[in-house]
């Protein structure tokens, strides 16, 4: 059953408001619903906005998915992931800073509805180009900023056994697929085997 979208705001006057009320109802949406079965008219309802205020930011849907994705998804893994590792004193603080703390809201939540990049990536990628090149761009983002510490381990004597861009892509790939299963079978033992296993490996 498609999970029912927060109540509409009072309508003001704030174009830019509107914009991130738009952006914030559409992103939940697609992540607990899918892109595909969401329809315009309930985003519209749950923003509480016009059709013609709505065309005004969002010509399409497709604006609107794309947005999502680049301003939305985009952030989430900014501050989920690239943001804490480049603060970390060491990729392996980084690795383990995050998926305890990921797995700790999780587990708060007592529902786990997946990655928002691979939820919309698997759902869009081959649905239209675009769709796949934005995707494209934050996971190159995400595997960078892995990359560059795992760089700057090497510069102080740290981890010299990793190719920084080889287990950058695994560290992704393996965040990715955890959270796909942890996804089908809603707890988060999937991500706490997989952290077990990346900190083996560094």
């Amino acid at each position: 059953m498609k999970k029912a979208l927060a109540a509409p705001p009072k309508r003001t006057n704030d174009p830019q408001g509107m914009r991130r009320r738009l952006l914030d109802v559409a992103a939940e949406a697609f992540q607990s619903g899918g892109y595909q079965s969401t329809g315009m008219g309930d985003i519209l309802q749950a923003a509480g906005v016009t059709g013609g205020a709505m065309y005004h930011h969002f010509p399409s849907k497709k604006a609107l998915g794309l947005a999502v994705i680049r301003e939305r998804v985009a952030l989430e893994i900014e501050c989920t992931w690239i943001t804490p590792m480049a603060s970390a004193r060491s990729t392996v603080a980084g690795i383990k800073s995050i998926f305890k703390g990921i797995i700790a809201g999780l587990d708060e939540r007592a529902a786990v509805i997946g990655c928002p990049l691979s939820n919309l990536t698997l759902e869009l990628a081959l649905a239209d180009p675009e769709f796949r090149i934005a995707s494209q761009e934050i996971f190159r983002s995400w595997r960078n900023a892995i990359a560059q510490k795992i760089r700057a381990d090497h510069a102080a004597g740290l981890a010299k056994h990793l190719d920084a861009d080889a287990f950058a892509i695994m560290a992704v790939a393996t965040f990715s697929g955890a959270m796909a299963m942890a996804k089908a079978e809603q707890n988060t033992a999937p991500l706490k085997a997989c952290l077990q296993q990346l900190l083996k490996a560094m």
